[in-house]
C-alpha cells in the first residue's frame, strides 16, 4: 500500500472478488441490480489493470537503470499520452454499461418487475457496503502522500460502489420489511426501481471523467498552471530586459508540459553556455515541480518567428 502499483494491485484483487460474489448472489437472489453491480465492478477492474499497466510503464520510462534506459531510446516521449486515454476508455466503459443497464431497468418496470429473495440479496448489499467504503478510505489516505490521478479516480470509484451498494442495502430491508407487512405487491417493483435510481445518480460520474480525459488528449491549455508560468516568465523577461518571450503549456496525465521562449535582443551581448544553463536554472526553480513527470524546454533567440 506504500506504492501507485500495489495499492492498484489490491483494488484489481478486491473488485474481482466482490463482482463474481455479487454475480453469484444476484443471480441466486433473481436481483439484476446486483448482478449489475458485479458487472460494473468487472469491467471497472479491467480498467484499473490497464492503468496498472500505464503507471507501470512510466515509472520504469522515468527512473534510472538499464531497462529504463532501453525503454526511453525507443519511446522518446514517454508514455504520459496514455493515461488520459485509458481514462477516456474507463469513462466510455462504465458510461455505456450504466446505459445498457438503465434501459433493461425501465423495461422490467413497465412490464411488472420481477420477484427477489431479499435474504441474499441483503446478505450481499451489507457485505459489499463495508468493503468498498473501507477500500476507499485506505486508498484516500495512502494517495494523500501518492498524489496518483489513478489512484484517486479508484477511490472515487469505490466511493461510489460503496454508494449503490448502502442504496441496494436500503432498498431491500425496505422491501424485505414491505413483503412481510401487507404491502408485497410493492416487491416485484423493488429490484428494477432501485436500479434505475442508480444508473439516473451514477451516469454523470463517467461523463465527468471522460470530458477531463478529453482536455487532456486535446492538450487543452490548463489556465492556473499557464498564469504560474506567465508570471514567472514575465519576471524573467522585466528583470533581464529581453524583449518578449512565448509560452506553450499542458497537461498530460501526470506530466505537465512547458515550452518557454524568450525573445533577446539583437545585440545582446555574447553569453557562455554555462551563464544560459544558469539563467535555464533559475527559471525552472522558479516554475518548480521539478521531478521525472515535469517535461520543462527553455529556449533563446532572437528571431520571434522560432517561438511560433
Amino acid at each position: 500500500m506504500k506504492t501507485e502499483q500495489g495499492i492498484l494491485r489490491l483494488s484489481i484483487i478486491v473488485t474481482v472478488l466482490l463482482a463474481g460474489f455479487g454475480i453469484v448472489v444476484g443471480l441466486l437472489s433473481g436481483s439484476f441490480s446486483i448482478v449489475f453491480d458485479g458487472v460494473y465492478s468487472l469491467a471497472d477492474a479491467s480498467m484499473s489493470g490497464l492503468a496498472l499497466m500505464v503507471a507501470t510503464l512510466i515509472r520504469r520510462h522515468t527512473t534510472e537503470g538499464d531497462a529504463s534506459r532501453r525503454l526511453a531510446e525507443r519511446f522518446n516521449m514517454g508514455f504520459w499520452h496514455l493515461e488520459p486515454m485509458v481514462l477516456a476508455l474507463n469513462g466510455t466503459l462504465l458510461c455505456g454499461v450504466t446505459l445498457y443497464a438503465l434501459i433493461n431497468a425501465v423495461g422490467r418496470l413497465l412490464t411488472g418487475g420481477h420477484a427477489l429473495e431479499f435474504g441474499f440479496a441483503i446478505l450481499y448489499a451489507a457485505v459489499a457496503t463495508l468493503v468498498c467504503f473501507s477500500l476507499a478510505a485506505v486508498q484516500f489516505r495512502a494517495n494523500k502522500r501518492i498524489g496518483s490521478d489513478f489512484v484517486a479516480l479508484d477511490a472515487k470509484s469505490w466511493v461510489m460502489s460503496g454508494s449503490i451498494s448502502l442504496a441496494l442495502l436500503i432498498a431491500f430491508l425496505v422491501g424485505d420489511l414491505a413483503s412481510v407487512s401487507g404491502y408485497a405487491q410493492i416487491g416485484p417493483y423493488v429490484d428494477p426501481a432501485v436500479l434505475a435510481l442508480i444508473c439516473v445518480v451514477i451516469l454523470p460520474i463517467p461523463f465527468l471523467t471522460i470530458r477531463q480525459a478529453l482536455k487532456e488528449i486535446l492538450l487543452i491549455t490548463p489556465p492556473e498552471l499557464k498564469q504560474h508560468v506567465d508570471e514567472v516568465a514575465a519576471e524573467v523577461v522585466a528583470q533581464h530586459g529581453f524583449t518578449g518571450y512565448q509560452a506553450y503549456v499542458a497537461k498530460v496525465g501526470r506530466a505537465q508540459q512547458i515550452e518557454l521562449y524568450f525573445i533577446v535582443p539583437p545585440n545582446w551581448p555574447a553569453q557562455t553556455l554555462a551563464e544560459w544553463d544558469r539563467l535555464r536554472d533559475e527559471i525552472g526553480e522558479a516554475i518548480g515541480d521539478e521531478g521525472p513527470n515535469r517535461w520543462l524546454t527553455i529556449a533563446f533567440t532572437t528571431d520571434p518567428l522560432w517561438t511560433r
